[in-house]
């Protein structure tokens, strides 16, 4: 007979393995279910759990976030009390809804409400449309018009696939011959799919880049604390972006005063818009943005928790996990108190060879043991499996190795001991996550 309460996370990255991780320690949680999850998200009870250990079980499952009907008869077997979405794929196959009407608690927008991230050019819109600083685009839905607008705008520019991409859909380009390659790439090679089908062209901005996540009961926001998120494979914001190689937080420029702006300018305009179109955004809204000299400026919008952010994030929530989501779910965020852990986080993404291209599978993994040992240190599972007693890479971001610390630089010496105890062939990661000076906002 159920004590607590079972909860589903739909997902199988470093995000989903935190989020489950963060729920495992809510203090009515019985039981957590991954779906499908990866090599770390299967773990025994602890009820006398240490500091930063879970104290309920959780187990993987073997179902495909994309199989919405196999998930629902999931929690109807397992009398799961909350489901909670992790990618945005699901969202965008509208699993919230589909949950809904079989009478199911879930925690994400519903389709129509997730397209602030599913269709760039639908943000865009929404943005222009309630005033909300973004960097200006124009929208295109064939290859032609958009050479030849790039032709006459010569200038800097960032070429993005309208739809989703993996975080791998936006090209920031310093000459026409980039901007035009990038195109030719998206629409003419298609190399993400229908995503390419409309892209956007939008000016270049110089600035600072921000992730601002806030949880939202579709009247009200909560926002979480503010984090940077490292896109580019190599040091110094050097290479390809790819989903995502490292975040920390908070972010020690950016002040109350300055995440207020945000909710204020930002997030308020936007769930006001949502609602207004009867599409009211219940779950995670993330702001990714620019900080210019001219102040904030939306570059995207996700409808979830972000990745790496979340494993930079949640380490430091100490309201509970479940009270948090169960507060957006019954309109009631505006009685929620968010406590913070003192210090700062720092996450460092443990990447294949060849990422964000093709990656080699199964390369063994040794010394995990050895970095979860160390004072602070979290270890997320990302692209790992089990083949027996082994632990393999099982994908192009394996492991996201996140540290606590007193401060910025502590917690980053403290994620890069860890790191330094891991091992697997061709392993990368960046050596400046939480280590590049930072300028006041």
């Amino acid at each position: 007979m159920k004590k607590g309460k079972r909860v589903l996370v739909v997902g199988s990255g470093g995000r989903e393995h935190a989020l489950a991780w963060a729920l495992a320690r809510a203090a009515e949680v019985e039981m957590v279910y991954v779906a499908p999850g990866n090599g770390g998200t299967t773990w025994p009870p602890s009820p006398e759990a240490p500091d930063l250990q879970p104290r309920a079980p959780a187990r993987s499952v073997p179902i495909r976030p994309d199989d919405i009907q196999t998930l629902i008869g999931f929690a109807r077997e397992q009398a799961i009390d909350l489901t909670v979405v992790g990618p945005e794929t699901p969202l965008a196959h509208g699993i919230v809804d589909a949950f809904q009407a079989a009478g199911l608690r879930i925690f994400g927008p519903t389709r129509a409400a997730a397209r602030i991230e599913t269709s760039k050019a639908f943000a865009k819109a929404l943005m222009r449309a309630c005033g909300v600083p973004t960097p200006d685009y124009a929208v295109f839905h064939r290859f032609e018009e958009a050479r030849a607008y790039l032709r006459a705008h010569p200038g800097p520019v960032v070429v993005k696939a309208s739809g989703l991409a993996g975080g791998k859909g936006a090209f920031v380009c310093d000459t026409p011959e980039e901007a035009e390659e990038a195109l030719h790439r998206l629409m003419r090679e298609r190399i993400f799919g229908e995503a390419g089908d409309t892209v956007v062209i939008e000016e270049r901005l110089y600035g600072s880049e921000l992730s601002m996540l806030a949880l939202s009961d579709g009247r009200m926001v909560k926002p979480l604390l503010p984090a940077r998120d490292h896109k580019r494979l190599m040091d110094g914001d050097r290479g390809p972006n790819t989903g995502g190689m490292g975040a920390y937080a908070p972010v020690p420029e950016v002040g109350p005063d300055a995440v207020e702006q945000v909710v204020q300018q930002i997030m308020v305009p936007v769930l006001d818009a949502l609602a207004r179109q009867g599409t009211p955004f219940v779950g995670v809204l993330y702001a990714g943005l620019m900080w210019t000299a001219s102040g904030p400026f939306v570059l995207e919008f996700n409808a979830r928790f972000g990745d790496p952010e979340a494993q930079a994030i949640l380490p430091l929530l100490e309201t509970d996990g479940l009270e948090a989501l169960e507060a957006c779910l019954e309109g009631r965020l505006e009685d929620l108190s968010l406590r913070w852990r003192p210090g700062a986080c720092v996450t460092v993404v443990l990447a294949s060879p060849g990422y964000p291209g093709p990656v080699p599978e199964g390369l063994p993994i040794s010394g995990l043991e050895d970095a979860a040992a160390q004072e602070g240190v979290l270890v997320f599972h990302a692209g790992t499996r089990r083949e027996g007693a082994r632990l393999v890479t099982a994908g192009g971001r394996v492991l996201a190795v996140s540290a606590i610390g007193p401060d910025l630089p502590g917690a980053a010496a403290r994620a890069y001991a860890a790191v330094e105890r891991i091992h697997f062939e061709g392993m990368s990661f960046r050596r400046d996550i939480g280590r590049v000076p930072v300028r006041s906002l």
